[in-house]
């Protein structure tokens, strides 16, 4: 890392090669396109390149580039509601792909998401990590430089907020 911070680029291309397919996976699980989720690799890594100098602390690249992955993820999803054309949408004579159920998925959709956003910035990375990103507890910790002790309660707020406002889904 303290090479790549020096302008070295062979020193950055063993940083994409060892994180490329986290990035990708973490990125695919929140977008569900693996076409969206390699141009949110490519973002997450032009971006990285060009703010290394303003990462502290290279022990925590992994974390690091995982958070630039997580908000060129969200930016996508944003990017992808806003330029949504309903004449576009083929939508299927089945009932399970009704128009109702597809509004209904994509309102609970956005209710999750405004849920999340307003979580503590803590618990909603935790809550990312875990659900989307299938770590474990100890990797969550190490990510993001906390206890296992305090991710678990992290974890565990998130998830009554979560069931809590998202009752109205059930």
């Amino acid at each position: 890392m303290d090479r790549a911070v020096d302008g070295d680029v062979r020193a950055f291309e063993v940083l994409v090669r060892r994180y490329g397919p986290l990035v990708r996976a973490y990125a695919t699980r929140i977008l569900g396109s693996s076409h969206d989720a390699d141009d949110v690799v490519q973002d997450t890594f032009i971006t990285a390149w060009a703010k290394l100098s303003t990462l502290k602390d290279s022990a925590l690249v992994k974390s690091w580039l995982m958070r630039i992955a997580s908000h060129k993820s969200i930016d996508r999803i944003r990017a992808r509601r806003h330029h949504s054309n309903l004449d576009d949408v083929d939508v299927p004579a089945s009932e399970n792909h009704s128009t109702t159920h597809i509004v209904e998925a994509r309102s609970r959709s956005e209710a999750l998401s405004q849920v999340l956003s307003a979580l503590p910035e803590d618990q909603r990375r935790c809550w990312e990590l875990k659900e989307f990103g299938d770590y474990r507890y100890a990797e969550i910790a190490e990510e993001l430089d906390l206890p296992v002790s305090t991710v678990r309660g992290l974890l565990v707020r998130a998830r009554k907020t979560l069931i809590r406002e998202m009752e109205v889904w059930r």
